[in-house]
C-alpha cells in the first residue's frame, strides 16, 4: 500500500520547489548505520514561489514537520498527520534568532515549525533505560575501558586495570587515530577528571602503597607505574606510552614476566600493576591542616545584630568536634582573628589565664608580633575561643566606617598566619558589612551587551595575587557573607570559589530557614575531608598533548601541571587534548592524571589513575563512543571559562555551530544508506545531547534574564565549574518527580519516574519536586485534593498555602513523612544546602519553575528544545548542500 508523502527535495534549477512524491510503506525504514537514530517526517509540506512578489516581500514558507524517533533499523513509516500547518518566514541562516516574531499562540514547548515535543528524544527515558541496564550490575573497569554507564546512573564499579568513571570520564572512548578525522568530526577529545574521586560514589579510599614500595616510575617523564607500562626483556625495563621512553627497573623491584614482553607474576600482589587507580603514601610529611576562624566585628556588623547567632552556632559546633562527635578532630589547630578596619589577633595559648588580644593597625605591609599562640590545638584552646565568642557580640565598635570594609584584609591576615606557621589549612570568614573593592569598582555596564564581559566576568587584579599567595600556601577561603548588600559592584566569591573554598551568602539570617542553612553549611565546610597544597599533573600518550584544562582554578603556563590550594571529592576539571601524530590501532590511548595533595594531618600523598583507550581509523567508532553527560560536562566547564575572555553571544553561536557540523558529518560519513532531509540522524549515545546544549546555550551564565542578578550569575557559574558529570547533567536538566497523592503508611513507597521536564508534564491535580544541585522546588497544582493539602500542609485551601521559600511543618501523616523523608534523601546526594520553594500554580513565583523546564521556552528568551532540534537538523542539511 502506498500514500502520497510530501518530500522537502532540491532542484539544480530552482534551489528550493514543492514536489509531491508517492512513497512506499517500505521506504520509511532507513537503515543509518549501527546505533544510528533518525527523525523521519510524518508528514511535511513546503510551498515556495519561484519567484518574488515585489510586494509580498520574502518568499513565504509554509512547514509542517511532525516526528517520531524510533530506532533507525526498525521504525516504520508512520501515519500522515492532519494537523493544520503553521506559517513561518524564510530563514536563510537557520539559527535561533531568525523565529517568526508574529508565530502561532502556542504552549512553551511546542514548536512553531509542527514538531511534536513528545516525539523527540526524551533524556528521562534515555537515563532510565541506561538504570535499567546497568541495575544490580558491576561495570568492571579493565584496559582498554569500554563505554561505562551514565553518570546519573548508580551502578558499582569494580577496578581492574582502569580508573573508575567516577575519576576519569573521556569524551569518546575510542579516539580517532588522526587529527584530521578528529577535527572532521568536530567533537572535542579530552576527558572528565575528578581527581580525589574513589572508585565508587560513597568509595573514596583507594589501595595504596609507600613509596618505598611502591615500584618507581618513568625516569624521563615523572609518569606513574599503571598497568599501561609495557614490560621488555623478561621484567628488566620497562616503555613508557606517555613519552616513549625505556626505563630501567631497579634490582630491588625486578620480577619476572610471563614471557619476554607477558605481565609481572606479581602483578597480582602490586595495586600499581593491577589496580587503574591507587595512592602512593609519601614518607615525607609536612604540617598538619589548621582552622582559622576571621569574624567581622566592624561597627556595621555589630548594629546588625547577627553576632549574637553566628558565635553560638560556632561554639555549639567546636565543643561537639572536641567531643565524641568530632572524634579525631580534637587535635585539629585552630585560631582566631576578629577585624574592622584593624586586624585582631589573639594568642590562645594554654599556658595563659586568658587569652591575649593584639591589634594590628598598619595593615598593608601586615606584620604579625608573634607567632606562637595563634593556632592551638582544639582540646587544649576550646575553653578559650568560648570565651573570646561569648564577648565578641558585646564588642563596642571603634572604627565608624560605614563605608564597608574591603575583604581581602581577613586573608592577608590568614596568609600572614599560614606563612609563618607554614602550614595549609581552611580559612572561614563570618562577613556581615558590606564589601568593596580595594582596586578599581568594577561596574555591570556593558556585561549584558557584551560589549565588556571580562569587566564583570574576571576577578580583579588585587583578588588574582590573593589567590596565587593562597594557592602557594594551601590557604581555602571558605565566605559566609551574612549581608547581600554590595558596595560598587563588587562580588566577593572570585577569592573563596578559586581556592577551593565557597562562598555562602544570606539575607541577614532572618527566618529560621537561613539559620538552619548557615549551621549545616557551617557544619559541612569544618569538615576537614580534603587535600591541601594539591598539584594536579596529566599525562597523556606521546602522541598526543594537553590542549587546555577548564575549571575552578588559576590556570599557569602549563596547561598540564594544575595547583591547587584545595581539592575534595566534587571537584572536577575537563582537559582537552589534540592529535601531534597519528595514533596506532594496536596500541590505543594512555591517559594519567597524578594529584599530589597534603591530608589535614599533614601526611603527603599522590592519588594515581590511569585509564586506556580505544583507536580507531573509523571515523563512526570515534562517534558511538561518546556520551552526551560527559560532552555536557566538557562545553559547560569550557564555556563558562571562556566567558572571561569572549563575548556570550559568540559563544553560544559557536556551541549550536559545533553540534550541527558534527551532525552533519555523522550524517555524511557514518550512515550505511542515504537518508532524506526529512530525517535527522543521531548517534545513539549521543540522542540527548541537543536537549542538553540548549539547555547549556539558554542557561543564565550565558543568556541573561531581565531577572537575572550579575552576583547570582557569577555564583553559577563557579558552582557550574566545580560540579561533577552527575550534578552538572542533573543542574542542565533536572529531574521533575511526581509525588503521591495518597501513601500506605505501612510501607515505604518509593519515588516514581521523572517525567519530561516541560510543561506539558504537569498535571494541575498532582504535586510535583524539582530537584537539581543548586535548586528544589515543589510545585502544586490547583486541583491537588484537599486532603492531599491537609496531610502535607496542615491547610485544606489552596489560596491560603505559602509561596515562596518555605520549610514545610512536620506532620505526623503518611504524605508529609514521605515527601521530606524524599528531600533528605535527593540532598545527601549534593554538597550544598538548598533551600526549598513551594510554587502554586498560577502563581506569580512560577517563573521560578519556568526555568528549570530546560525543553520550553525559557523566560529569558532562550529556544524550546524542538525549535533548537530543528534549527540543528536544516542546518547540518544545509552544509550538505
Amino acid at each position: 500500500m502506498e500514500q502520497c508523502i510530501s518530500k522537502l527535495t532540491l532542484d539544480q534549477k530552482s534551489p528550493l520547489v514543492w514536489r509531491e512524491a508517492a512513497i512506499s510503506q517500505a521506504e520509511g525504514v532507513r537503515d543509518v548505520g549501527e546505533g544510528g537514530w533518525s527523525l523521519q517526517p510524518i508528514r511535511a509540506r513546503v510551498l515556495l514561489s519561484s519567484g518574488r512578489d515585489k510586494t509580498a516581500g520574502p518568499p513565504q514558507f509554509l512547514h509542517h514537520f511532525k516526528t517520531l524517533f524510533q530506532p533507525s533499523s526498525i521504525s516504520p513509516w508512520p501515519t500522515p498527520s492532519t494537523q493544520q500547518p503553521q506559517w513561518a518566514t524564510a530563514s536563510t541562516q537557520g539559527t535561533i534568532k531568525h523565529f517568526v516574531p508574529d508565530a502561532v499562540g502556542q504552549s512553551p514547548n511546542e514548536s512553531r515549525y509542527g514538531l511534536d515535543p513528545e516525539s523527540l528524544p526524551s533524556a528521562v527515558k534515555i537515563m532510565a533505560e541506561d538504570q535499567l541496564k546497568w541495575e544490580e550490575k558491576v561495570y568492571v573497569s579493565e584496559p582498554p575501558s569500554r563505554l561505562p554507564p551514565l553518570a546519573t546512573t548508580s551502578c558499582t564499579v569494580q577496578d581492574k586495570g582502569s580508573a573508575s568513571p567516577f575519576a576519569i570520564r573521556a569524551t569518546s572512548y575510542c579516539f580517532p587515530c588522526d587529527g584530521q578525522t578528529t577535527q572532521l568530526s568536530h567533537l572535542p577529545l579530552g576527558a572528565v577528571i575528578s581527581p580525589l574521586a574513589g572508585v565508587n560514589f560513597d568509595q573514596n579510599t583507594l589501595p595504596d602503597c609507600t613509596e618505598s614500595e611502591c615500584i618507581a616510575g618513568c625516569g624521563s617523564c615523572g609518569a606513574f607505574m599503571c598497568p599501561v607500562m609495557g614490560w621488555q626483556d623478561c621484567g628488566q625495563r620497562f616503555c613508557c606510552p606517555f613519552c616513549g621512553k625505556v626505563s630501567e627497573v631497579s634490582w630491588q623491584y625486578y620480577q619476572p614476566t610471563k614471557g619476554v614482553e607477558g605481565v609481572r607474576v606479581d602483578k597480582e600482589k602490586r595495586p600499581e600493576l593491577c589496580m587503574g587507580s591507587y595512592e602512593v603514601i609519601n614518607s615525607q610529611k609536612g604540617e598538619a591542616a589548621v582552622l582559622l576562624l576571621a569574624i567581622d566585628v566592624s561597627a556595621q556588623a555589630l548594629r546588625g545584630g547577627h553576632l549574637d547567632f553566628i558565635t553560638h552556632q560556632i561554639r555549639t559546633l567546636i565543643t561537639a568536634l572536641n567531643g565524641e562527635e568530632g572524634e579525631g578532630l580534637a587535635d585539629v589547630r585552630m585560631g582566631l582573628v576578629t577585624y574592622d578596619g584593624r586586624v585582631h589577633l589573639y594568642d590562645l595559648s594554654p599556658a595563659l589565664s586568658r587569652p591575649h588580644m593584639l591589634i594590628i593597625t598598619e595593615t598593608d605591609d601586615l606584620q604579625l608580633p608573634l607567632s606562637s599562640g595563634l593556632l592551638v590545638p582544639l582540646k587544649h584552646c576550646v575553653d578559650s575561643i568560648n570565651s573570646v565568642l561569648q564577648l565578641i557580640p558585646q564588642y563596642s565598635p571603634e572604627q565608624n566606617d560605614n563605608n564597608g570594609v574591603p575583604i581581602d584584609l581577613p586573608v592577608k591576615a590568614a596568609l600572614a598566619i599560614f606563612q609563618a606557621l607554614n602550614c595549609p589549612g581552611k580559612l572561614l570568614i563570618f562577613h556581615a558589612a558590606p564589601l568593596i573593592e580595594v582596586e578599581n569598582t568594577q561596574t555591570s555596564s556593558g556585561f549584558f551587551g557584551s560589549n565588556k564581559p571580562k569587566s564583570i566576568f574576571q576577578p580583579s587584579e588585587r583578588s588574582v595575587s590573593l589567590v596565587r599567595d593562597c594557592v602557594r600556601h594551601g590557604c581555602s577561603v571558605h565566605l559566609f557573607h551574612l549581608s547581600q548588600e554590595l558596595v560598587g559592584g563588587a562580588w566577593p566569591g572570585h577569592i573563596p570559589y578559586l581556592t577551593g573554598g565557597a562562598l555562602n551568602t544570606y539575607n541577614h539570617i532572618q527566618g529560621e530557614m537561613d539559620k538552619e542553612r548557615f549551621s549545616a553549611d557551617l557544619k559541612r565546610t569544618f569538615s576537614m575531608d580534603a587535600g591541601f597544597r594539591a598539584e594536579l599533573k596529566i599525562f597523556v600518550s606521546k602522541e598526543m598533548r594537553v590542549l587546555g584544562c577548564y575549571g575552578l582554578f588559576l590556570p599557569g603556563p602549563h596547561p598540564a601541571s594544575i595547583p591547587m590550594a584545595n581539592v575534595n571529592w566534587q571537584t572536577t576539571l575537563a582537559v582537552e587534548l589534540e592529535h601531534t601524530r597519528n595514533l596506532e590501532e594496536s596500541k590505543g590511548v594512555a591517559l594519567q592524571t597524578a594529584l599530589s595533595y597534603s591530608t589535614c594531618r599533614g601526611e603527603r600523598r599522590i592519588r594515581v589513575h590511569t585509564v586506556l583507550l580505544k583507536c580507531s581509523r573509523h571515523l563512526q567508532d570515534a562517534f558511538r563512543h561518546y556520551q552526551a553527560q560527559t560532552l555536557l560536562t566538557f562545553y559547560s566547564k569550557k564555556m563558562y571559562c571562556a566567558v572571561l575572555e569572549r563575548p556570550l553571544q559568540e559563544l553560544r553561536e559557536e556551541l549550536q555551530t559545533q553540534i550541527t557540523e558534527a551532525l552533519a558529518c555523522y550524517r555524511k560519513h557514518c550512515c550505511s544508506a542515504s537518508v532524506s532531509n526529512g530525517q535527522l540522524v543521531l548517534p545513539q549515545y549521543l540522542r540527548a545531547l541537543p536537549v542538553y546544549v540548549n539547555s547549556l546555550r539558554k542557561s543564565e551564565v550565558l543568556l541573561p534574564g531581565l531577572r537575572s542578578t550579575v552576583p547570582q550569575r557569577l555564583q553559577q557559574r563557579c558552582q557550574v565549574l566545580h560540579m561533577d558529570p552527575s550534578s552538572t547533567a542533573t543542574h542542565f536538566y533536572p529531574q521533575l518527580l511526581p509525588m503521591p497523592l495518597m501513601v500506605d503508611g505501612s510501607e515505604r513507597p518509593q519515588l516514581e519516574e521523572s517525567v519530561r521536564c516541560c510543561s506539558a508534564s504537569l498535571k494541575s491535580e498532582l504535586l510535583y519536586l524539582v530537584n537539581a544541585p543548586l535548586t528544589l522546588l515543589l510545585w502544586v497544582g490547583q486541583q491537588v485534593p484537599t486532603r492531599a493539602l491537609m496531610e502535607l500542609f496542615n491547610t485544606s485551601c489552596f489560596s491560603s498555602l505559602p509561596s515562596g521559600e518555605t520549610k514545610l511543618p512536620v506532620l505526623e501523616t503518611p504524605l508529609s513523612t514521605f515527601v521530606r523523608s524524599a528531600i533528605l534523601r535527593l540532598s545527601t546526594r549534593f554538597p550544598t544546602a538548598r533551600k526549598l520553594w513551594v510554587v502554586k500554580q498560577g502563581d506569580s513565583c512560577e517563573e521560578v519553575l519556568q526555568r528549570h523546564l530546560v525543553e520550553d521556552k525559557s523566560p529569558n528568551g532562550g529556544a524550546s528544545y524542538a525549535d533548537f532540534l530543528y534549527h540543528l537538523h536544516v542546518n547540518s542539511v544545509r552544509l550538505l548542500q
